[in-house]
């Protein structure tokens, strides 16, 4: 079974604007890392862009606020475990780019990633991950959909992320 991931963030302010730059110059670099790492099964790309095909139609969630520029940041992916997830999210460079998202970022009203495991054929598709965003923010987090706060196994059962395997896990990498 996979871990699927979806993220969401609303820009401050123009997504192609000079306040983004940073935000944009990093981008490529942690697809780059993402692309590269083992854990990592798959992610959707964009109808709009060079790379992996996207996993159905671009939607987003019901948060999205139109700034007349059509796009926010979101993303979709398949990892194997939890620990590799969290190691890559928050740590290295993503974890650099995640300080300074208040440079770039509304303060959101909605969570910033929800989890799920994927028992499905294929890969989960952008609508699926809206809906699993939508029902944690709605509901909280239940086997459906989570987060690493109150994360839930592949048995749908509570669990608890193992911090000293993500952290082995960042030393092999190392």
């Amino acid at each position: 079974m996979a871990l699927a991931l979806y993220t969401f963030g609303m820009f401050a302010a123009l997504a192609e604007g000079p306040a983004n730059d940073g935000f944009r110059k990093l981008n490529d670099q942690i697809f780059e890392l993402v692309d590269q790492a083992e854990s990592l099964i798959a992610r959707s790309g964009y109808a709009s862009d060079p790379g992996p095909s996207p996993w159905g139609l671009e939607v987003y969630a019901r948060f999205y606020c139109e700034t007349c520029d059509d796009w926010s940041p979101a993303t979709l992916s398949l990892w194997t475990n939890m620990e590799s997830l969290f190691s890559f999210t928050y740590f290295g460079l993503h974890a650099a780019a995640l300080r300074r998202g208040r440079e770039w970022f509304q303060r959101p009203q909605w969570p910033l990633l929800v989890m799920w495991w994927h028992t499905g054929q294929g890969y989960p598709t952008w609508a699926e991950g809206v809906m699993r965003h939508e029902h944690l923010h709605d509901n909280g987090a239940s086997p459906a959909a989570f987060d690493f706060k109150q994360p839930f196994d592949e048995t749908r059962a509570p669990t608890k992320l193992d911090r000293a395997r993500s952290k082995k896990l960042r030393a092999s990498r190392a």
